[in-house]
């Protein structure tokens, strides 16, 4: 055992779980996790079905190891792709310890009553976004939610951005998490490799640099990443399903990439601390949102 496994082993009061985000697509999983965190690693876009795959990060909150499960909204089943992001979301479901459902204030309460039809999984009910509305309409939601007090665990109004319930939150969790050693390192805070968070940092620039129908038609993969203790050299391929979308993110004389280019990068070296060189390229692989041939290529393994 390494030394955190034995300090983990011999608290018996040690918890540690395994806890799934579960939401409607844009129900603001990734910013939520990113702020619980304390540092960015998960793809943010105000664009729904940001998230495609599931992402793991640690929290460490007194005796107790929180690892955060975030996965694709729970959307309808469309192309293949959309397939595997709910069977991401459903994985993450059945193999955790606890879920947490966030409901946007603004939301009715079907979104919740469909989660209810899928899982019968122990859950805490997040109500976020609550600086959007007032303390009215934020008592009357949270009265509207009540009818369904004996399906979750508690109910915990959050907003990111005014910085409030974090702590409220963080303690409902660990109540709620089975007594277990340490799962990982409480030194890490993900065990995703730096290949995927560039990967994903890299979709969040483009996601923001161009129109809706083309980043859900579009993927990253990084090439090669060279590694030094001052700058990381970045390779990466943006994949497009049509001609017309690679012009489009190349733009008139090269402006759409490059302005791609620098977003990602600003967000490379705020996560890295390191300076960045950047390289992207973008190729077209038509209809790869639907081969399962492709996809596997790309990552997304079924």
């Amino acid at each position: 055992m390494t030394n955190w496994q034995n300090i983990s082993s011999e608290n018996s009061r040690t918890k540690a779980g395994f806890v799934a985000l579960i939401g409607r697509p844009n129900a603001g999983k990734s910013t939520l996790l990113n702020w619980l965190l304390g540092e960015k690693i998960a793809m943010v876009s105000h664009k729904a079905q940001a998230t495609r795959k599931r992402l793991y990060a640690i929290v460490m909150y007194g005796d107790a190891q929180i690892i955060f499960i975030d996965t694709p909204g729970l959307h309808e089943k469309e192309r293949l792709l959309n397939k595997f992001m709910l069977e991401e979301a459903l994985k993450a479901m059945g193999d955790c310890d606890l879920i947490l459902f966030l409901a946007p204030v603004t939301d009715p309460t079907t979104h919740y009553e469909r989660f209810l039809q899928l899982s019968q999984k122990p859950h805490i009910l997040v109500l976020t976004k609550i600086d959007q509305v007032s303390n009215g309409e934020l008592l009357q939601k949270i009265a509207d939610y009540q009818k369904y007090q004996d399906r979750f665990l508690e109910l915990v109004p959050v907003s990111v951005k005014k910085d409030i319930g974090k702590e409220e939150l963080l303690k409902a969790i660990v109540k709620h998490l089975p007594e277990h050693p340490y799962y990982y390192d409480p030194e890490l805070l993900t065990t995703e490799n730096i290949r995927d968070i560039y990967k994903e940092l890299i979709r969040e620039a483009l996601f923001e640099s161009v129109s809706d129908e083309i980043p859900y038609e579009s993927d990253v993969v990084i090439e090669k990443i060279e590694e030094s203790p001052t700058m990381d050299r970045v390779y990466a391929m943006i994949i497009v399903e049509k001609p017309s979308q690679k012009g489009i993110i190349i733009g008139k004389g090269g402006e759409t990439i490059k302005r791609i280019g620098r977003r990602a990068r600003k967000l490379l070296e705020e996560f890295s601390g390191k300076k960045i060189y950047l390289e992207l390229f973008v190729v077209v692989k038509k209809g790869w949102t639907k081969s399962k041939k492709e996809l596997e290529q790309i990552g997304y393994i079924f």
